[in-house]
């Protein structure tokens, strides 16, 4: 049995879709960049997302792609409905025995339960894929829609940290959470995203 804090070790390294009922996940591009600067250039998003600078240009959106083909320790996925981008969702496992879950939406995109929908498929990813047994994620106090959706996925408070947000250019306090490799499977029933390998 692994230990409770043992890194996540990948089972199988593949590039991939994950696909949902209404969602298609795919990793970032160069050709994209146009469109995650558009999407990610917004106060509303930044204050809640601990990385993202404001404003948030085509350069930084540059940035962010390069660095996620070339950083094997984190994961990111552009979700798509109707083949228009509409967020991004991700892995961080720069901390071994700390894997993070985060996710942003566009504002045009938020309260339609996309959120859920693909932190579901990343969740999924996760565990299927990586050997770690607990996966954990932040909400900002004053984010109660991002909270939501880790409820939905049955992640677990854990209690309250201060975290540093670029675009506030201060810390603020951030509700803890986080989900075990068993209680995730318990909740299944929710429906598995499709993988197909690329």
């Amino acid at each position: 049995m692994l230990h409770e804090f043992s890194p996540p070790i990948l089972r199988e390294a593949s590039p991939c879709v994950l696909e949902t009922g209404r969602l298609s996940l795919r990793r970032p591009t160069l050709a994209d960049v146009k469109t995650i600067a558009r999407l990610a250039n917004d106060r509303r998003i930044a204050e809640n997302t601990r990385r993202l600078p404001h404003p948030y240009s085509q350069e930084n959106a540059v940035d962010f792609v390069r660095f996620m083909a070339a950083e094997p320790r984190e994961i990111a996925f552009l979700i798509e409905h109707n083949f228009a981008a509409v967020g991004m969702v991700g892995i961080n496992m720069a901390e071994a025995d700390a894997p993070e879950l985060g996710y942003w939406l566009g504002v045009e995109n938020w309260g339609q339960g996309f959120g859920t929908e693909a932190a579901r498929a990343a969740i999924d990813y996760f565990f299927e894929q990586f050997d770690g047994d607990h996966l954990f994620a932040g909400a900002r106090v004053t984010n109660s829609a991002s909270r939501n959706i880790l409820e939905k996925c049955g992640f677990q408070w854990s209690g309250v940290e201060l975290h540093r947000f670029e675009a506030l250019g201060c810390s603020t306090p951030v509700d803890s959470f986080r989900l075990s490799r068993s209680v995730w499977s318990s909740l299944k029933h929710w429906g598995s995203s499709v993988r197909r390998e690329r």
